[in-house]
């Protein structure tokens, strides 16, 4: 039995704006059944008492300080840009 039915998976398709063919939604229809019965499989696992890991390998990150870098020669970046104005990039307007 389909977890899932192929009217689902078409309306699905249609709000993700993802064409599919005919032959193919009664694939698709299979996979995502196949998909969430394995969920909810996963779902029905005892995990009582069971920490949730963030890592397996429990081990952390080495970071390096958080330090202002006072290197930078603004002034070399920006004589490569097309367009600055006053220390800052001038990009095209992207959004009307």
């Amino acid at each position: 039995m389909s977890i899932i039915d192929r009217e689902e998976v078409v309306k699905v398709a249609h709000l993700a704006r993802i064409a599919i063919t005919d032959e193919k939604v009664d694939e698709y229809t299979q996979n995502i059944s196949h998909i969430l019965e394995m969920v909810k499989k996963m779902d029905e696992a005892d995990v009582e008492g069971v920490e949730p890991l963030a890592n397996p390998l429990d081990t952390t990150l080495r970071m390096r300080p958080d330090e202002p870098n006072t290197d930078i020669d603004r002034d070399a970046y920006q004589a490569i840009a097309p367009e600055t104005d006053k220390g800052f990039y001038l990009v095209p307007k992207v959004i009307e």
